[in-house]
């Protein structure tokens, strides 16, 4: 009996170590995900050329959207999403129901709500957006992702330039195959 309680504790807390290993891998995506910004994306697609990104992802949302929540606590904040996404685009959140003024891709001083419904259709969240480098949207989903593996491959499906040549459906349905 116990060798049995001494397993059993053994376990639990071989089980509390794992988990905090895990949650220690965890990064805040504001930090480590997104870019900081002054808001003038006609400058940050300057940069981007610079830095030879692919583009540059904008993630639609809002303070009240526990979708978007999701995406931060839970793809967002993996360390394996924040440095591919990284290297290979700038990335950055509009508040589609803010005030604050923005440059748009074309120079155009606008708020970031009317730049999220006005230019880019949001009405609901996450809006996940891709733009090239010439500030045209290249790729647009919306709601979560299922987890951190479609995130991943929809960056890839954007940075390999797959979004030219088939939906993003087909090339999840090609990639889970091989």
């Amino acid at each position: 009996m116990k060798r049995q309680a001494i397993a059993v504790i053994t376990l639990v807390v071989g089980a509390f170590i794992q988990a905090a290993a895990i949650a220690g891998a965890e990064r805040d995506p504001y930090k480590y995900f997104f870019n900081e910004t002054w808001g003038d994306f006609k400058e940050e697609l300057n940069n981007a050329r610079q830095q030879q990104k692919k583009g540059i992802l904008i993630f639609f949302e809002m303070d009240e959207c526990p979708f978007c929540h999701y995406m931060k606590m839970n793809i967002l904040n993996q360390p394996e999403v924040q440095a591919f996404y990284r290297e290979n685009f700038l990335n950055f959140t509009v508040d589609i129901e803010g005030d604050v003024e923005i440059t748009n891709m074309q120079g155009k001083v606008i708020k970031q709500k009317d730049f999220a419904f006005l230019e880019n259709r949001v009405r609901a969240t996450p809006v996940i957006a891709f733009f090239d480098l010439e500030g045209n949207r290249i790729f647009r989903h919306t709601g979560k992702t299922s987890g951190v593996e479609e995130f991943l491959l929809m960056g890839q499906y954007v940075a390999n330039g797959s979004y030219k040549e088939t939906s993003f459906t087909r090339y999840k349905r090609k990639k889970r195959k091989e």
